[in-house]
């Protein structure tokens, strides 16, 4: 799955899945364009280790759910790599409460960084993509988004749209040879998972036929996939990432 000479843009790769994403397309070759919003040192630090594996990468402070900082940020990414192959909309964030107590500032947190900044990234990427004639978009979504979850309500609606949004470019762009799948992760160890109890930690895995939680390195497989030649048939799918949880 040689990516040599593509140019991949991953949103929110400054840590947890996104920065093994970036770093999986980037050992397979790939030029790595990622977005961050506010650790600019981590940024800087995490572009320079993906420059010293022998590829071109770049670090841009954007918001992805602002529809004219995507279309500025596309442009400045095609002007400096030259190209555009593979859009990983992976950026999300959680504002995780029962629904009777959810605020509306909650809810639209959610539902414009998870799911109004995939439709604004992928509006943006069409473009040049729809000139190349070729393309992978890449949506992150996640099991929740399948299951619901009790107390996610935001969270859960923001990653089915992410689903229906999946299907629908699929179908829109499968004539300009532009290819569109999701992946839904499980239970995948990260920086945020870390501040779990060992007994909450404990009882997700029980749900788990892999009796294990999945790594960054999982999903980034997945993407590493999906961002290839050898998934050249595959559009409008969702692929659950989740060691049996969900089946």
């Amino acid at each position: 799955m040689n990516l040599t000479g593509k140019t991949a843009l991953v949103t929110g790769a400054s840590r947890g899945i996104g920065k093994g994403i970036a770093e999986a397309l980037a050992k397979a070759g790939a030029n790595i364009a990622f977005t961050f919003v506010s650790s600019v040192e981590k940024a800087r630090a995490f572009e320079e280790e993906l420059n010293a594996l022998g590829i071109k990468a770049k670090g841009y402070q954007s918001n992805a759910a602002e529809f004219a900082e995507a279309e500025k940020l596309v442009d400045e990414i095609v002007k400096e790599f030259g190209t555009l192959d593979v859009l990983v909309n992976n950026a999300g964030i959680t504002r995780d409460t029962l629904m009777m107590r959810m605020s509306e500032q909650q809810w639209d947190d959610v539902l414009d960084t998870n799911l109004k900044s995939a439709f604004a990234m992928t509006k943006a990427a069409m473009k040049p993509m729809m000139k190349a004639k070729a393309g992978s978009i890449i949506n992150i979504t996640s099991i929740v988004g399948i299951t619901g979850n009790a107390g996610q309500a935001n969270y859960a609606a923001s990653k089915a749209g992410m689903i229906g949004l999946t299907k629908s470019v699929a179908k829109e762009l499968g004539s300009r040879n532009i290819r569109c799948n999701a992946i839904a992760p499980g239970f995948i160890e990260t920086e945020m998972t870390e501040t779990l109890s060992d007994e909450v930690r404990a009882e997700w895995v029980k749900g788990i036929p892999l009796k294990r939680g999945g790594k960054p390195q999982d999903v980034a497989n997945c993407v590493l996939f999906l961002a290839s030649d050898a998934s050249a048939y595959i559009s409008g799918q969702t692929i659950n990432v989740c060691g049996g949880m969900v089946m």
